[in-house]
């Protein structure tokens, strides 16, 4: 009996001993994981004539530059319109910077600079906008279109994805024009006109035409990740997050295959079961989740920022990872970081209540982490579709993941002491952009592509985002343009 007493205590003793280390571990990491938030001194804030500059972005809103794929030459008078406006509003940066129209409706803006040898750089939006979904119009507090200033907000469609953007970065270049400013390195201002369409016509032929011309850039910064407000769990304060990767984009049309008949004589399989059951399979057997990359580079520079057990969690991922990953899969946007998304998008069979139709086709989009191509995504539907009935053919818009931007060059660290200096409150760190922008055309013309939309967001805000009442604060709106500005400052002065 004492012995078997004697066995217990030894055993609970290395149990504690067992837990104590652990919590040794545990609580040595959170205390060696320093900050890596770079200390710089808020800048002074520049006046801005912030009423002017949101009567004129609501003045663009008007112009409704929807893209079509399809129809690419439907948004044309809008973008006509439109490009008369920038002309009009922005005169001194008009008589400094030269002008070309490049795939009809893109343009491209050059700034030259004073020093031929200095690697130039790239500022990017899009002139277009999503469509407003059917039915929802009567919905919005103010007519997605008219360009309503009310409320302290600039309503309506694009205000902010991406004319916001475009006319925050003319509105800075603007008013150094103005002030006799000249940049050191060049800047090109490329505004490319169907993005929401996938960019292969405009932004693609910009970046076409600068590699025709041998130019390869500093850096890019097209529009991106945000300034998020409570939205990061154990985080009290904003966290401005950089988007150094972006995902890739794989649409890929399936089509089954079967005999076409008359309902009354059904065979066993048909090309809507057939299809319905491959569709099943692939939203039961979805790519693995993971942290790896941009992702685990932003864990690992929010975590010496968060607050109680979310600080141990992030500082221990060699033992909290299965946890943090659970949690992720719990809602979609949280989830589209830690893995390659499987979306089913269309169906399309039949056109007729009696008759079997000869094949059901259905679209399933896939967002690439890096790390997946879209030839490994293609082989993972082959052998989880497992139906030689079943084709696979690839959009021709489809591409693989961008690299990865380094943390450690210049230009993120530019990025970071421009958000710092005016937006002194905010936690840094990079991110993984889940959705496309234009700057996936610009990878062989640079090393360092940054997204980031220097807007701050709650997740009420996020909600407008391609939805109903998008809208963009004057005042956040003055502070874009002042970003814009000291961006300029501080990468080509």
């Amino acid at each position: 009996m004492r012995r078997a007493l004697r066995l217990i205590r030894r055993f609970v003793l290395v149990i504690i001993a067992a837990v104590a280390i652990l919590a040794g571990v545990l609580l040595f990491n959170v205390a060696t994981h320093g900050s890596r938030q770079i200390q710089v001194a808020a800048v002074p804030r520049v006046q801005v004539d912030e009423q002017g500059a949101a009567a004129r972005l609501a003045e663009a809103i008007r112009f409704q530059t929807v893209s079509n794929y399809l129809d690419p030459d439907s948004d044309a008078e809008a973008l006509r319109g439109l490009q008369a406006h920038i002309a009009g509003s922005f005169p001194a940066f008009h008589a400094v910077a030269k002008r070309e129209t490049v795939a009809t409706w893109s343009l491209l803006y050059t700034w030259e600079g004073t020093d031929p040898r200095a690697a130039p750089v790239a500022l990017l939006a899009h002139q277009d906008v999503v469509p407003v979904t059917p039915g929802t119009a009567r919905d919005w507090q103010h007519p997605p279109f008219d360009g309503v200033i009310a409320d302290g907000f600039v309503w309506g469609r694009g205000s902010w994805d991406d004319k916001g953007n475009l006319y925050a970065m003319l509105e800075a270049a603007e008013q150094m024009a103005k002030a006799g400013f000249r940049p050191k390195r060049t800047i090109y201002f490329a505004f490319g006109h169907d993005e929401e369409v996938g960019g292969t016509r405009g932004a693609k032929a910009i970046a076409a035409l600068l590699a025709s011309r041998g130019v390869r850039l500093d850096y890019v910064l097209d529009e991106g990740l945000l300034i998020t407000e409570g939205l990061v769990k154990g985080l009290d304060r904003p966290a401005a997050l950089i988007g150094v990767a972006e995902k890739g984009y794989a649409t890929l049309v399936l089509t089954a295959h079967a005999t076409p008949g008359h309902s009354s004589m059904p065979p066993r399989d048909t090309a809507i079961g057939i299809m319905s059951a491959a569709l099943a399979r692939l939203e039961d057997h979805r790519l693995p989740t993971g942290v790896r990359g941009a992702v685990s580079e932003m864990f690992d520079t929010l975590a010496p920022e968060m607050k109680g057990f979310n600080r141990v969690v992030l500082s221990n991922l060699w033992l909290f990872k299965p946890l943090l990953l659970r949690d992720f899969e719990k809602s979609g946007p949280s989830e589209a970081m830690i893995r390659t998304t499987t979306a089913l998008t269309i169906f399309n069979a039949g056109d007729k209540d009696n008759v079997l139709p000869g094949n059901a086709a259905a679209t399933v989009n896939f967002r690439l982490m890096p790390g997946d191509t879209q030839a490994s995504v293609i082989e993972h539907v082959r052998t989880t579709v497992r139906d030689a009935r079943i084709s696979i053919e690839p959009f021709a818009g489809n591409a693989d993941p961008a690299p990865v931007t380094a943390t450690s060059g210049e230009p993120y660290r530019a990025l970071n002491r421009t958000i710092r200096e005016i937006f002194p409150d905010v936690v840094v760190a990079p991110g993984l952009m889940v959705a496309g922008t234009d700057s996936r055309h610009y990878t062989g013309l640079t090393d360092a592509i940054l997204r980031f939309t220097p807007v701050r967001a709650n997740g009420e805000d996020l909600k407008r985002f391609h939805g109903t009442n998008e809208r963009l604060g004057i005042a956040g709106y003055g502070d874009m343009i002042r970003f814009y500005r000291r961006l300029i400052e501080n990468t080509a002065g």
